[in-house]
């Protein structure tokens, strides 16, 4: 059967000079470019899965431009894609940047019939990712994605917001549905069967694979997350909150790409933020010079870990606990009164705590997805000698079979960093 794009009447891709002569009829946007458009630099530098990205320089400033294709482009047109996620990019981007000023870029222009966003140059940020990869310390990062995902999360949930308000974000975002199903298929249920998209370095972990096939505990915990995800309208989630997602200086954070972003449970963005910083954890075997150059970076890897999870939560209890006009969770006329004070803050801490192990399934599964799944990342990737990157992946999948199995082996996030660093010399038996 030929899948079929589905494009709306006066929608096409650009190319870079389509793209000039599209600009330069904006005006708002030709001044913030200056200069003559036919000067301009255009680049195009998607290096994604899903998008077409430009960047855009004129005698002024820059700008970036991001389309959305009516596909996946990992893949090509096999595999049709809504191009509604670029209004849901819009609608979270815009969310985000009420909540979290500053820690995501300015949007200068939207057209929703060629799903394209035009969004201030980030410069000279760069991927997250790839400084980590080359064992750049970020000073400003824990301070910022924890101000980012505290504000997001706290204000877009039933604590914050009264009941009508969340149902009307709920309804919003209720649309991304595609979205959701390939997040659905290739994090909660491809990894754990037989499935044309997986791959994995092979043959060294075709033993872990075929383990993950046949472990009768990690399905029903993934199966567990996976309920969790489809009917947990806890907040406003980015929904793709990897260190692919974030773009940095040593003085400034901004989260980008957030057309993931559904009303889903907590523990999914804040996971995938340990998950992906864990990984790059393993994965600096392969990228330092000789043993042991960079055990000043692997700790720095581990202290941002904990920090990550440490001041999140110091932050959204302290805006719960602030809250002017609480939401309509937790009345607070159920906790008039020292003693129901008292009663509701010990509520807040195992809300926490919940919150806390929800964070370690969804990270242990957001790993797995990594190392076994469609989309792999650039940390482990970029590892060349086979057998050395085996090496790296065995160790986070073995962290993450615990975390997902046995959370109560990891009561803090310093546990967590503690095992990791445990395995850093273990040795695995590959295929």
């Amino acid at each position: 059967m030929t899948a079929v794009l589905e494009v709306p009447e006066g929608y096409a891709p650009h190319d870079v000079e389509s793209l000039r002569g599209y600009l330069a009829e904006i005006d708002g946007l030709r001044q913030v470019l200056g200069g003559d458009p036919a000067a301009w630099t255009i680049e195009e530098v998607g290096d994604g899965n899903l998008n077409l990205v430009f960047k855009v320089r004129g005698s002024g400033a820059g700008v970036a431009v991001k389309q959305a294709l009516p596909y996946v482009r990992l893949v090509g047109e096999s595999w049709p894609l809504p191009l509604s996620r670029a209004h849901y990019e819009h609608l979270a981007l815009s969310q985000e940047g009420r909540h979290a000023p500053g820690l995501v870029p300015a949007i200068l222009h939207y057209d929703a019939d060629l799903a394209l966003i035009v969004m201030e140059l980030l410069e000279p940020h760069v991927i997250l990712r790839r400084g980590m990869i080359a064992g750049t310390v970020y000073p400003r990062f824990v301070e910022d994605i924890t101000t980012f995902t505290a504000e997001t999360l706290f204000h877009t949930s039933d604590l914050a917001l009264a009941a009508a308000d969340k149902k009307d974000l709920v309804a919003a975002f209720a649309g991304n549905s595609a979205l959701c199903k390939i997040t659905e298929d290739l994090i909660f249920t491809e990894p754990y069967m037989i499935a044309d998209n997986n791959r994995w370095t092979s043959p060294q972990l075709d033993p872990y694979a075929a383990r993950l096939r046949a472990d009768g505990d990690l399905k029903v915990a993934i199966s567990r997350l996976k309920l969790r995800f489809l009917g947990d309208a806890q907040a406003l989630i980015h929904g793709d909150l990897h260190t692919g997602s974030i773009m940095v200086t040593e003085a400034d954070t901004r989260v980008i790409d957030p057309e993931f972003a559904v009303m889903g449970p907590m523990g999914f963005d804040l996971g995938a933020l340990v998950a992906n910083l864990l990984l790059n954890y393993f994965a600096q075997d392969g990228h330092e010079e000789s043993p042991g150059a960079r055990d000043d970076y692997r700790a720095w890897v581990l202290e941002t870990t904990e920090g990550v999870w440490a001041g999140f939560r110091a932050k959204f209890l302290a805006l719960w606990r602030g809250a002017a006009a609480a939401g309509d969770g937790y009345p607070a006329a159920l906790f008039q009164g020292p003693l129901g004070a008292v009663r509701l803050d010990q509520e807040r801490k195992a809300y926490l705590d919940r919150l806390y192990r929800d964070t370690l399934g969804f990270g242990a599964a957001k790993m797995i997805r990594r190392i076994v799944g469609l989309a792999h990342n650039i940390d482990l990737e970029w590892i060349e000698d086979p057998e050395v990157r085996a090496r790296c992946e065995a160790r986070a999948l073995t962290l993450a079979r615990e975390m997902m199995v046995n959370p109560g082996a990891f009561p803090s996030i310093g546990d967590v960093a503690e095992a990791a660093a445990g395995l850093r010399g273990w040795e695995p038996r590959l295929g």
